[in-house]
């Protein structure tokens, strides 16, 4: 993503703010992409009114789209100083009417709003969104109330000791990403890495293993690890974050900490029995994050919508 040219934004009727497109709006000014604000409605009533005909139940469809379509025309209408042209679909799931769309228009960067719990003040991920973030082949940007500062933070989250190619091709595209997002945003760019803490059974069961040796092993390697793949980015040492423990700790601790407005992770995309037996660690640094995402996808990934 060196450059965006074409933004899907999804467009929350239920939701007086658009984040989605205020967003969306903003990157279009600083790199000239056009945008598409898109709607994905569906009324199961329409489905079963049997009285009608098949062409009387597509006349009130069409009449529901239209209507619709002049709903986003009026909203977008006070925008002329970027390009936005709208788009309603009729369909019974949201998330494959937008991976549709991106899979049909190859759009460079789809943009959805998260709902935020009133009470807990946290971010609120919905099916939509967790099926966006396992099958979407386009990057995909979840936002959050708040607009990017200037002079910001942005948040890499690398695994910098993998040897598995897949990973190492998503730690480049998370790096060259974020850099590309911290030069729009005029924001600085922290890697994050983190690294396993010592097994305790490990300890136990082998009398003369040494723990504290063994953890220092691990974190020097994970240290020069890290270092080197920022070397390779022009990334300061200082500006490297290497911590002990768990991503889905670390990484949202990370975030809080600097105030970070984006977090930049790589997501495999696993799904059906390899995702529940496996699980997804990217997943769970997601749902514990407060602030924006950006979610990518490895290269070469296919979205099992695609034909």
């Amino acid at each position: 993503m060196d450059k965006i040219k074409s933004i899907l934004t999804v467009i929350d009727p239920t939701k007086e703010r658009q984040n989605s497109l205020e967003r969306a709006i903003n990157l279009a000014k600083r790199t000239g992409a056009t945008i598409t604000a898109f709607m994905s409605i569906y009324d199961f009533s329409y489905e079963m009114t049997t009285m009608l005909s098949k062409d009387e139940r597509e006349a009130m469809r069409e009449a529901v789209i239209k209507d619709r379509e002049a709903w986003l025309a009026d909203m977008i209408k006070g925008f002329s100083d970027v390009s936005i042209q709208t788009k309603v679909l009729w369909h019974n799931r949201p998330y494959e009417a937008i991976i549709k769309t991106v899979l049909t228009h190859d759009y460079d960067l789809v943009i959805k709003s998260t709902h935020q719990h009133d009470t807990l003040k946290s971010v609120i991920f919905t099916p939509t969104d967790w099926h966006l973030i396992r099958k979407c082949p386009a990057p995909l940007l979840l936002v959050k109330d708040h607009a990017w500062p200037d002079q910001g933070n942005i948040i890499a989250a690398v695994n910098s000791v993998s040897d598995n190619e897949q990973h190492q091709q998503l730690n480049k595209r998370i790096i060259t990403d974020a850099q590309f997002l911290c030069e729009l945003a005029n924001a600085k760019l922290s890697l994050v890495n983190t690294y396993p803490a010592t097994p305790v059974n490990i300890a136990i069961e082998i009398p003369e293993f040494n723990p504290s040796q063994y953890n220092e092993a691990v974190k020097k390697h994970h240290e020069d690890e890290t270092f080197a793949l920022a070397e390779t980015y022009s990334i300061d040492r200082n500006d490297c974050i290497i911590k002990e423990g768990l991503p889905e700790d670390v990484i949202p601790y990370v975030a809080k900490d600097k105030d970070a407005e984006l977090v930049v992770i790589g997501t495999v995309g696993r799904t059906g029995l390899s995702a529940a037996l496996v699980g997804n660690t990217a997943e769970h640094v997601i749902d514990s994050l407060d602030c924006d995402v950006l979610a990518l996808k490895p290269d070469g990934y296919k979205s099992p919508l695609e034909d």
